[in-house]
């Protein structure tokens, strides 16, 4: 099992392209990376925390329009500054606040904990399985040559990111594509993960101080689900 030390390692190789930043200087992320964790099913705690997100967005959305919340209509602006339609392909909190208004997803404990934090905090949260990665994570401007596995149709396949499309990736290929808005099955959770790198990326209005904050949070709630649970966190910034 990864010591708090392997974690810190892993993070320390971590890396953001310096074009990123010419992008959105704002720009700054939180990286979590998490061992110990007992896997299990959604439980009732897991609900409780989504019924209380649920809950938040319905009040949110009930004063303004989801596209014009201010942490979302940065989100927008952003896609558009590397050529994605926002009106088509949302970033995953405008997806979650927007699926929260008839309910949220219940996938497991894991996840459904993640989703709650994003909801509540106002902030893209993205969960994968760290011991599917290979090589430390990085944040990069595309090339397309880069590879991208998922699902269409009910079918395995592999897509390629466009060219100056914003990515998480590693080693061996995408992990996410358009910053936060879909993920790759290779690195994705599962029921028995018990290893997970969080990335919880913001840009303004959310201040290091609201990133902070709900990197505690979610660190707090995920520290319940095991008893041997630890953990590492960076914090990486255009300064």
């Amino acid at each position: 099992m990864p010591t708090a030390e392997d974690l810190s390692a892993v993070l320390a190789g971590a890396v953001v392209d310096p074009a990123i930043f010419d992008l959105r200087p704002d720009y700054r992320v939180l990286l979590l990376a998490v061992a110990g964790i007992v896997p299990r099913l959604s439980d009732d705690d897991s609900e409780a925390q989504l019924v209380a997100a649920e809950a938040s967005a319905r009040a949110l959305l009930a004063e303004v329009p989801a596209e014009l919340v201010p942490h979302v209509a940065s989100w927008r602006e952003a896609y558009r500054a590397f050529g994605a339609k926002p009106q088509r392909t949302r970033n995953s909190l405008e997806a979650l606040l927007r699926r929260a208004e008839d309910g949220l997803p219940r996938v497991n404990r894991l996840t459904d904990i993640y989703n709650a934090v994003s909801v509540q905090h106002l902030i893209p949260l993205g969960g994968e399985d760290l011991h599917r990665y290979v090589g430390a994570p990085r944040l990069a401007v595309a090339t397309g040559s880069e590879q991208f596995d998922t699902v269409a149709g009910g079918e395995s396949i592999v897509e390629h990111p466009e060219v100056g499309e914003v990515i998480w990736c590693d080693d061996a290929g995408v992990t996410c594509r358009r910053w936060n808005w879909r993920q790759a099955r290779r690195t994705g959770l599962s029921d028995a993960t018990t290893t997970t790198l969080f990335i919880m990326d913001a840009l303004a209005p959310l201040t290091d101080a609201g990133l902070e904050a709900a990197g505690d949070d979610l660190l707090a709630r995920v520290e319940r689900l095991g008893p041997d649970v630890r953990s590492a966190r960076r914090l990486i910034g255009a300064s």
